[in-house]
């Protein structure tokens, strides 16, 4: 998903040390999402997020079949690991160690 055309309201690229491509699907009002990204904030990675309730039409279409690829049940939060590896839901000690802490 092309992160560079969203408006901040529905998605945004944080800054910091490269831990490879990590991407979070999430929805803006799930306590969930927003304790792991303030986690992955705190582990001072970069990466990108995405509140899909905050799409519409095609955005929230492409979104939502990107999270049904990794996790088919289609929750969240949905982090997405180099493109490869899923983690569904705030699982701290598997954030931490997908990501070398």
């Amino acid at each position: 998903m092309d992160l560079f055309h969203l408006k901040a309201e529905k998605g945004n690229h944080v800054k910091g040390i490269d831990r490879g491509k990590i991407l979070m699907y999430g929805l803006s009002t799930c306590v969930w999402c927003k304790r792991t990204k303030k986690l992955l904030t705190e582990l001072g990675v970069e990466f990108d997020y995405v509140y899909v309730d905050r799409l519409e039409g095609e955005e929230e279409e492409k979104a939502v079949e990107e999270v049904r690829r990794f996790n088919p049940s289609i929750s969240f939060p949905t982090t997405i690991i180099n493109g490869e590896k899923a983690i569904v839901g705030f699982k701290e000690k598997q954030i931490r160690e997908a990501l070398g802490f």
